[in-house]
């Protein structure tokens, strides 16, 4: 039975909310920031004060993640990040009701949350620092594509054949173009395909846990080379599959799910909304479980997220046979010293 017209009008009206919801997305990324900076300067002073701005910076950042549902799901087509965006409205909620509670565990995740912030935002907004990392990851992942064999042209302006590049936003040296029946293929590298935002939840993480200097930087060695090592394999991977048509499999059902009317892009969504993003979601679980046996500190927030989900406490140092406690004669970061002191 097919949804009524009444019933079709109100998802239209609901998709026609959730893209005005995204024009705030950009301002309001910098608002939740500074709302957790702020909380992070309390913290040092006034703990109660503290849990107060965490707790709003966390309904604040529900805001924020609403504002992206319009783009992950209905603009971008990831089942993946539209998924993770709904998930993540409800999940920043319920912390804020957490830590209204008393719940002052979770002020390392909201430290956390600040650190990502500080270490992503400039290289999505700064446009010297954003052209930078997306050129450098450009003629990284040509290179590589390159030593497969294959030798795609890489522009820097907006147009290719006559037409606009599709997604291209700026004119940076940042899209690869195969051809395909005459066609041209193009695959643009945009900040999101620089591997940034896994790196800067791993870096606000181990940045905001209470840890001796030396194994924090050791979880930094560890984790972000890997990330960005592991996001220039993905890169490759998409802009050759895509390319060189290597993953239209299934063309029906996935033009049906993914609303595709262009036959080729069966590649490219197959390659990365399907593959690629489901094979990055085990990646990063992988180098957690790196990062926590240098880390244990970093259980913390895992243990908070499973405690928002299921309501039980968990200790995973214990699970693991993990121990949280810095060894003896390490030097401890400043916030372990000063609750020494």
């Amino acid at each position: 039975m097919s949804p009524g017209p009444v019933a079709l009008a109100a998802v239209a009206a609901v998709v026609d909310a959730l893209a005005a919801l995204g024009t705030f997305s950009d301002p309001l990324a910098w608002l939740v920031v500074a709302a957790f900076l702020a909380g992070a300067i309390l913290e040092r002073f006034d703990e109660r004060r503290a849990r107060y701005a965490f707790a709003a910076a966390w309904l604040l950042f529900g805001v924020f993640w609403l504002t992206l549902i319009h783009h992950f799901a209905f603009v971008q087509k990831s089942i993946i990040e539209g998924i993770g965006t709904v998930v993540a409205v409800p999940v920043s909620v319920a912390v804020a009701v957490l830590l209204f509670r008393g719940r002052d565990s979770l002020f390392v995740a909201s430290r956390a949350i600040a650190f990502m912030g500080l270490l992503f935002l400039p290289f999505e907004s700064i446009p010297l620092l954003r052209r930078t990392l997306v050129e450098t990851v450009t003629g990284q992942t040509a290179f590589l594509v390159n030593a497969l064999g294959y030798d795609p042209a890489i522009l820097d302006g907006m147009t290719v054949d006559g037409h606009p590049i599709p997604a291209k936003q700026r004119p940076y040296w940042s899209t690869f173009v195969f051809y395909h029946e005459g066609q041209p293929l193009t695959y643009t590298v945009l900040v999101a395909c620089t591997g940034l935002g896994s790196m800067a939840i791993m870096g606000g993480l181990i940045a905001a846990v209470d840890a001796p200097l030396r194994r924090k930087a050791k979880a930094l060695l560890v984790s972000i080379p890997i990330i960005y090592g592991l996001n220039l394999v993905r890169n490759v991977f998409i802009a050759v599959g895509f390319g060189k048509q290597l993953f239209h499999v299934f063309p029906g059902v996935v033009s049906a799910l993914f609303g595709i009317e262009n036959g080729v892009m069966v590649s490219y969504y197959v390659a990365d909304r399907i593959v690629a993003q489901s094979l990055s979601v085990v990646a990063m679980l992988a180098i957690t479980w790196l990062i926590v046996h240098e880390l244990p500190e970093v259980l913390t927030v895992l243990e908070d997220l499973l405690f928002v989900f299921t309501g039980r406490e968990y200790d995973l140092a214990d699970a693991l046979g993990l121990d949280r406690t810095p060894e003896s004669g390490e030097l401890p970061s400043e916030a372990t010293r000063s609750e020494a002191d």
